[in-house]
């Protein structure tokens, strides 16, 4: 099977997110496949990260931190911005194709023996694939220590199957409600699913919902619990612009001094916007207890691992390009509320005098409404557009609600025609922001040819 079909196979799945009244999430049917498969889960160590938002960037920038410090770093994330292979990497590197097309054939094969003895009950979802996948090709390749991003929730997904050194919990907002409840509490619940007993539990302070069902899960599991507050930079007008005492620009990257294990670094991110402060703060945090577990990085290697952090998509700043977009732009995966809130604050701050021109997609499933109400006062002119995806919404709906916002509106079918309306409506020294989904960012990226 060529990797083309491989990945039309799995796409054929279905919706990752998807749960039926026939197919339920069950940790037993993952753990099944794992069992066939000689448990490949239990072949290296591993941290897993939960979280609404900054779980990504924050498992992205420890696996960066463990890369440098020498060790064989995998790095499990979702979902991608252009190929699937983007979401199992090995010290940086992305699965090949011809790699995935041999794994998926593989697991697809215990599959479909596991579902003829009758060990399956139905076929396993597009995620669960996707993780069996990833875990067999980790343990194939002799990873040492892999950074698994949960896909959703915690207690129920895929990835929580193995025991990690060390659980990580993110900021935790409303997002996939559908799935997960419908207050923070209930979202805080699933994601403490990752915590386990006499476990190590990575956090910061978040919401006091939140805080208190995962001070209550630590607790009961006899977890211990570690605050990652003390790498949280001040967050004072400008206190991310100073380094060792000297101003540096900001726009594009987050750099402050700080102390770790008692010598001085400089934090230099390219993960742009207060909010990731958080998320960096968490990876030191964990990078610093993993050495309890034998996984030991210098503050030096923690420095560096930083600054070398590749994670695209997320408030990444792209130059003017005569070839492309001939205007400065903006590309941000902000798909919920939380994310809508961080991103216009990044904007604020890094484009004060500047004229905003959004391109907007997002899933239907989304709180549409409330999107356009954080984002689109702060544009002067909004594109709105479809993605090629069943989930999108479509452009009139994305007209519908944006209708109060009061700012500038116009549609466009396809997000080639979007971005050139953009650039029509963008004066020279304006700044075209595209934002709303991961799939925009996604596609606008091939559409531009940046890597992802």
């Amino acid at each position: 099977m060529t990797y083309h079909h491989t990945v039309e196979q799995l796409y054929a799945l279905g919706h990752e997110l998807a749960s039926t009244p026939t197919h339920k999430f069950d940790l037993a049917y993952v753990r099944a496949m794992l069992e066939a498969l000689d448990h490949p889960e239990r072949r290296f160590a591993s941290v897993l990260i939960a979280g609404t938002n900054g779980k990504g960037s924050t498992a992205a920038t420890l696996s960066s931190i463990l890369r440098v410090a020498g060790y064989r770093t995998a790095l499990y994330s979702s979902p991608h911005l252009i190929t699937i292979n983007e979401r199992i990497r090995v010290n940086g590197e992305a699965i090949s194709d011809v790699e995935f097309g041999v794994l998926h054939e593989r697991v697809e094969r215990t599959a479909q023996e596991l579902l003829h003895e009758g060990k399956l009950p139905w076929h396993p979802s597009f995620f669960e694939m996707l993780t069996v996948m990833a875990f067999e090709y980790f343990a194939s390749v002799g990873v040492e220590i892999a950074v698994l991003e949960v896909g959703m929730g915690g207690r129920l997904d895929a990835t929580n199957v193995v025991e990690p050194l060390i659980s990580v919990i993110a900021d935790i907002a409303l997002d996939h409600q559908k799935y997960l409840g419908n207050t923070i509490a209930e979202i805080a619940g699933e994601k403490a699913g990752i915590i386990r007993a006499n476990g190590v539990v990575v956090t910061l302070p978040q919401h006091p919902q939140a805080n208190d069902v995962i001070g209550h899960a630590i607790e009961e599991k006899n977890a211990r619990g570690v605050s990652a507050t003390q790498y949280v930079p001040p967050v004072s007008p400008g206190a991310a612009a100073y380094l060792a005492g000297r101003r540096v620009p900001v726009r594009g990257r987050n750099r402050y001094p700080l102390a770790v294990m008692g010598e001085e670094i400089a934090v230099d991110s390219p993960l742009a916007g207060r909010h990731q402060l958080r998320n960096v703060a968490l990876a030191i945090a964990t990078a610093e207890e993993l050495g309890q577990f034998g996984f030991k990085a210098t503050a030096k290697q923690i420095e560096q691992g930083i600054r070398e952090t590749h994670w695209p998509g997320r408030f990444q700043v792209l130059p003017p390009s005569d070839a492309t977009h001939q205007r400065e732009m903006v590309l941000d995966v902000a798909h919920n509320p939380a994310g809508a809130w961080a991103l216009r604050s990044s904007l604020s701050e890094n484009f004060p005098n500047r004229e905003l021109t959004f391109v907007f997609a997002a899933m239907r499933d989304k709180p549409l409404h409330e999107l356009a109400e954080i984002l689109f006062p702060l544009a002067e002119h909004v594109v709105v557009t479809q993605v090629a995806n069943p989930r999108a919404a479509t452009a009139s709906e994305l007209l519908q609600a944006a209708s109060r916002t009061g700012t500038a509106i116009c549609a466009e079918e396809d997000l080639a025609a979007a971005l050139a309306r953009a650039r029509e409506l963008s004066k020279p020294d304006g700044v075209i922001v595209v934002t709303g989904s991961i799939f925009l960012v996604g596609a606008a990226m091939t559409l531009m040819g940046v890597q992802a």
